[in-house]
């Protein structure tokens, strides 16, 4: 006897099961670890970020060697680069969506990173002329200038968002921080620039200090369960209020994780800190309590629970908004004995 159906749609993709790699060079980074986590369950893979700050980098120098001389003698001509700006720091990552669409049967998303404007939409079309089968734009901003307000840093993210979904037909997903005045108000912003889904949330590795050399230092911490709670918040907030799909990001390490966001309203949860403790053979795991939470709860299939318990359609709507907070302050949730 089949068991229940775990089947899910993330941009208009059908995938087999909610459990979506996200994008980690560690687990994309070699083509070669691309099959094993599409043999161990993955329903898609989201590839490690091509960073859009190299690319222009890249892309001035090419057009500074392009043009140096050109005005001297026709001779000059001769000692233009001969390369297409597509191929500047792009082309072993178009490369690696190529051999990995030859290699497996699932949908593989390319990741783009960055914050200002520039070449986002050429770099958009190369990506779906090389197969992906859509893109994840990851909006990773620290603002630092305070020349700068949040309309104008939001106007500017909205406005890469618009530009890449006019440059393409791929579908696309924006993956943001938590930081923002008004999220809600700001989804329906990039809904309307041609965004299909919000990856919520992106996790910054914050640096460390080393006291001894006094310089800073990479301070990589694994995700845990404590990083679940502000994504299913928000999904819970937003879904059914803004026409866009989301992928719940952070702290899925259990069967029971992705049953709890996609009861909030996620589509797909994103796996990388499970993956990177366990191993790609997690994914197994992972489908297996997944699959048994919803037979041993009478579900045939994962998308019977999609939105239950987002905050339109929960017991309790007030839960995740202001009165969580007083009741949580209020509460002893550790039972402390404070003593005679």
């Amino acid at each position: 006897m089949s068991g229940p159906d775990l089947s899910s749609h993330y941009l208009g993709l059908p995938l087999a099961s909610p459990l979506v790699v996200g994008a980690a060079a560690p687990l994309s980074g070699d083509p070669d670890h691309i099959p094993r986590l599409a043999e161990a369950g993955a329903a898609a893979v989201v590839l490690h970020s091509l960073f859009l700050e190299q690319i222009e980098r890249d892309w001035q120098d090419w057009e500074h060697h392009r043009h140096q001389g050109s005005e001297s003698y026709p001779e000059a001509l001769s000692y233009q680069p001969n390369l297409e700006p597509r191929h500047l720091g792009v082309e072993g990552y178009l490369h690696e969506i190529e051999t990995a669409r030859r290699r497996v049967d699932i949908p593989i998303i390319a990741s783009l990173n960055g914050t200002e404007e520039g070449h986002w939409g050429e770099i958009a079309r190369a990506v779906e002329q090389a197969g992906a089968a859509a893109i994840e734009l990851n909006l990773y901003a620290v603002p630092t200038d305070r020349s700068l307000d949040a309309n104008a840093m939001e106007a500017a993210q909205v406005e890469i968002v618009r530009s890449v979904c006019t440059a393409t037909s791929l579908p696309v997903a924006v993956k943001l921080s938590p930081y923002y005045t008004n999220l809600s108000h700001l989804a329906h912003q990039l809904q309307a620039a041609g965004a299909r889904a919000l990856v919520l949330f992106n996790r910054f590795y914050q640096p460390d200090i080393d006291i001894e050399t006094l310089e800073p230092r990479a301070n990589l911490l694994l995700s845990s369960a404590a990083d679940q709670r502000l994504p299913l918040r928000w999904i819970a907030l937003l879904h059914g209020r803004v026409p866009l799909e989301f992928a719940a990001s952070g702290g899925i390490s259990h069967g029971t994780d992705v049953v709890r966001m996609l009861m909030v309203g996620a589509s797909v949860t994103m796996v990388v800190s499970a993956l990177l403790r366990h191993g790609p053979q997690h994914l197994q795991t992972l489908t297996a309590e997944l699959s048994h939470w919803l037979e041993e709860h009478g579900h045939g299939s994962a998308r019977e629970l999609l939105g239950c318990m987002s905050q339109q359609r929960c017991p309790d709507p007030a839960s995740f908004e202001r009165a969580q907070y007083l009741r949580a302050i209020s509460a002893d949730p550790m039972g402390m004995a404070w003593g005679p």
